[in-house]
């Protein structure tokens, strides 16, 4: 017991002892110390605004184990640089205000000024979100009047890449003013300036966009993979990392490497069209006979005269009648813009080709090849993606024997289409470009900006996609979901616009690919927190850039004050719903009629159409009834379907009391969908 006894103050004393000694060697353990060659991207930068409310993350990289430390609005956080040399901070939400400074210490102090906390938007898509405002209607005074402090303007320029980068190429964030806004996004710039003076806060936008390019592009491969149509090339590009980065890594400065490895794929492409032939005679030479093809109109795209799907060449043929006084002459034969590449051949002779959907052609005919009378004039187009065919001012296509004396050459052409690109092997499909390439825009466009803190997303994109349209159904809403799911910013908003109205009026209805993607861009409305903006009011039949961004801007905007900040106001056009077979008609619901359906402009509603068990559809007799549609036509007695504005230019005039334009819809493949907001 005694030792016991003396046992238990050892036992204290020892513990003490050592309890002191930790104590005062954690005192005299060294702080760690400020990091040193701290970096960031240009997402951070003078001007910007960061997201009011929500968790504003903050990174970049400096040399490992140093210490960052982040300076904004009274708040001060710190990171100790990893072992990869990457760091983050997260700032607490905060509400609207400014200007402050942004400050990150380490050795060195890095400041950014006047910055924002407001509403930040990301702005993304292809041509049509790409459009700047120089371009846009009412360009000039819209510019004048771009005098907004509380704007703030960020521009992704472009850039590709076959695996993610952390690099972001861009001049920074921009103060709206009359000399930034010019080359801005300009559905960009109208959604954002709607929204602040509604708001009255500070906006930023993120304008990340690429004129001409696919969903797929601004897809991450991790999706991507989940779709079967995207599976192989996905672990193509994978496995080829290295070659692929040898092809595309300089493409924006220098693109002869690409363009060499592209003409190679041209090449061997025209030979195997090159053994097409009637009766073994060559398609260019004089002594073939055309009179079976069908006749086209010169100058004007291919989409717009019945080749709406069609990629690859297309020969045409024109006879032109040579006076007597210009035989054995000289001459030169000038056309306009042809898209993408042609070669051409005067009486069986190539005079010239030349690639690039945007070069005027113009080629010296030798006066050996000129004689009095029926000359020929024959022409092969190779479009290998999007539009085809000859373009341009009419005035740009004529054969001349000197400036004041010339034939014209535009009107009806004989035409027939030789070897489609959907029919080549595998192996002989077209080479991605860059822009096109799966996954690339993602890894160098979007995926840098992860994690910045932001509101939502507005989309502008389709038309790349619009030969595809059952594929976008599936590949759209994965490509919102990836952004979702990489962003770790749930379920933002999202708000997309659907293709306007575009191409040549078609006087019966017809089965058309545009409506198709307008219908899978539709169906994408099941997803949460989505938004669609109707513009088949608004397009323009012979340009596929309508200039009016104005509105494109503003009805984007309205979802986002209905969905995104509260407000009580019409948000929508006119969505079908559903439909009741009664007697000889058809009578359809809709959802977002708020205070009725009207028309405008005729009191008659146009652009219905009606079809029995045959499929065939008629144009349609149709009564607004309310909320209701009822639809009918003498020609149909049984009716099972009916479509509206099912067109590429539909003619309709279907509107809400809000005056939003109805969605164009069928509902002979229609599966329904709950819409994610209502």
């Amino acid at each position: 017991m005694k030792q016991r006894h003396l046992f238990v103050p050892v036992l204290l004393s020892f513990l003490f002892l050592v309890s002191n000694c930790a104590y005062f060697s954690a005192l005299k353990k060294p702080a760690v110390e400020p990091a040193t060659n701290i970096q960031l991207t240009s997402i951070f930068s003078d001007n910007m605004v960061l997201q009011q409310k929500e968790t504003c993350p903050v990174w970049g990289t400096a040399n490992p184990g140093g210490q960052v430390t982040v300076q904004f609005a009274g708040q001060k956080k710190k990171a100790v640089v990893g072992i990869d040399g990457l760091w983050k901070v997260d700032l607490s939400p905060m509400k609207a205000g400014g200007p402050f400074e942004l400050t990150i210490l380490g050795t060195d102090t890095i400041a950014f000024e006047n910055v924002l906390v407001g509403e930040v938007w990301v702005c993304s898509g292809q041509s049509n979100m790409q459009w700047s405002v120089i371009n846009s209607d009412n360009a000039e005074e819209e510019i004048n009047n771009a005098q907004y402090a509380d704007i703030r303007l960020f521009t992704v320029q472009r850039n590709v890449s076959p695996k993610p980068i952390t690099k972001i190429n861009s001049d920074g964030w921009q103060v709206c003013t009359p000399k930034t806004i010019p080359e801005f996004s300009a559905v960009g710039y109208f959604f954002g300036r709607h929204l602040h003076k509604k708001l009255n806060v500070p906006i930023g936008l993120i304008n990340t966009s690429w004129g001409g390019t696919p969903a797929e592009s601004w897809t991450s491969q991790r999706t991507l993979k989940t779709l079967p149509d995207f599976l192989e090339t996905v672990q193509e590009i994978e496995a080829n990392v290295d070659s692929l980065k040898a092809v595309y890594s300089n493409y924006l400065q220098d693109k002869s490497e690409w363009e060499t490895y592209l003409q190679k794929w041209k090449d061997n492409l025209i030979k195997m069209e090159e053994k097409k032939g009637s009766n073994q005679i060559a398609w260019y030479e004089s002594a073939l006979d055309v009179s079976e093809w069908k006749k086209m109109q010169v100058p004007k795209l291919w989409e717009q005269q019945g080749l709406e799907n069609y990629d690859g060449f297309v020969w045409f043929r024109r006879n032109v009648e040579i006076p007597v006084e210009w035989d054995n002459t000289d001459l030169v034969l000038n056309m306009g813009p042809i898209d993408d590449d042609e070669t051409t051949w005067f009486n069986g002779i190539e005079i010239g080709r030349t690639n690039g959907y945007n070069k005027n052609r113009s080629y010296k005919v030798p006066s050996s090849l000129v004689k009095k009378g029926s000359n020929e004039i024959t022409v092969r187009v190779l479009d290998s993606g999007g539009a085809g065919g000859f373009w341009g001012e009419d005035s740009l296509y004529h054969l001349d024997i000197n400036p004041d004396l010339s034939i014209n050459l535009t009107g009806e052409w004989y035409y027939k289409e030789s070897l489609n690109l959907a029919d080549v092997p595998k192996s002989m499909r077209r080479p991605s470009s860059p822009s096109h390439t799966p996954s690339f825009l993602y890894n160098a466009m979007i995926y840098p900006l992860i994690p910045y803190a932001f509101q939502g997303a507005i989309w502008y994109q389709g038309e790349s996609n619009a030969s595809r349209a059952y594929q976008y159904r599936s590949l759209f809403p994965a490509m919102i979901t990836d952004w979702r799911e990489n962003w770790k910013q749930g379920d933002f908003p999202f708000f997309f616009v659907q293709l306007a109205n575009f191409m040549q009026v078609k006087p019966e209805p017809v089965e058309d690919a545009w409506a198709e993607l307008r219908e899978a861009q539709t169906k994408a409305l099941s997803l949460p927190f989505t938004g669609m903006a109707v513009i088949i009011d608004i397009g323009e039949a012979d340009d596929i850039h309508p200039r009016n961004k104005q509105d494109v801007g503003k009805r984007l905007a309205l979802n986002a004050q209905k969905l995104v900040y509260g407000e009580n106001i019409p948000h929508s056009g006119p969505m079908y719903r559903n439909m009741l077979i009664k007697d000889e008609k058809i009578i359809l619901d809709f959802d977002f009629t708020y205070d009725g359906l009207k028309t405008k402009g005729e009191k008659k509603i146009k652009g219905f159409a009606i079809a029995g068990e045959n499929k065939k559809f008629y144009w349609a007799d149709a009564e607004i009834n309310g909320d209701q549609v009822i639809v009918s036509s003498p020609k149909v007695e049984q009716p099972v379907a009916v479509r509206y504005a099912w067109a590429s230019n539909p003619i309709c005039n279907l509107y809400n009391s809000a005056g939003l334009p109805a969605s164009p819809f069928r509902t002979d493949d229609w599966q329904g969908i709950t819409f994610g907001n209502k």
